[in-house]
């Protein structure tokens, strides 16, 4: 009797774990799916069809080239991802909601706003580990393609998991919505960069 009354609680210990996962709403399913989909076209839009000279010029030696921010950029995807899954090893807890002070729409702001420079970490410096623009482009469509494929399809509680940025704590949702912003961020750069006097016509 004792051990059924134990496996009767578990039971209940499960099923309430389970009742408390807070599922996408479909509005923030929709809003990720969209925004992945329209950071990924203006961002091939504006790399399509460079040279090799446009490619490579750099405006001065400290500044990246449009290449590098591509290989960055591919990196940097994998990279946020990985928070999300990392997040996803702990526990939902809903009572840290609290704690996220920043709306999706603050987080998404502070991303892509170019005026306040952050250098990134040294495994997302630009190192030609995809062997090429076009290696670098390949992998980004294969890695932003499986992104959207979880966000269509995961049940994971994404709001009430977190992370601690230096601005501030987001939900794995948001991070989601910061690998969007940050191709943003780095398509402004490589505009900026083409905008550059300098930069080779053909």
């Amino acid at each position: 009797m004792k051990r059924i009354l134990l496996s009767l609680a578990n039971l209940v210990l499960i099923s309430s774990t389970l009742l408390a996962q807070t599922h996408l709403s479909a509005e923030d399913r929709s809003k990720a799916i969209d925004y992945l989909k329209e950071t990924q076209s203006a961002y091939l839009k504006v790399v399509k069809g460079l040279s090799d000279e446009q490619l490579n010029f750099r405006s001065d030696e400290e500044s990246w080239s449009v290449a590098e921010c591509v290989e960055h950029i591919t990196a940097s995807e994998q990279s946020f991802f990985d928070l999300v899954e990392m997040t996803l090893k702990t526990d939902p807890d809903p009572s840290l909601r609290s704690e996220v002070k920043l709306s999706d729409q603050e987080v998404i702001g502070i991303m892509e706003n170019r005026e306040q420079k952050v250098k990134t970490r040294p495994d997302l410096e630009p190192t030609d580990r995809y062997t090429g623009f076009d290696n670098s482009i390949d992998e980004f469509k294969s890695k932003r393609k499986s992104i959207i494929k979880y966000i269509k399809t995961t049940n994971d509680d994404l709001r009430n998991r977190y992370f601690e940025f230096p601005f501030g704590k987001v939900d794995s949702y948001q991070i989601l919505l910061l690998i969007s912003a940050h191709v943003t961020r780095h398509t402004k750069q490589i505009q900026e960069i083409i905008a550059n006097s300098n930069y080779p016509n053909s």
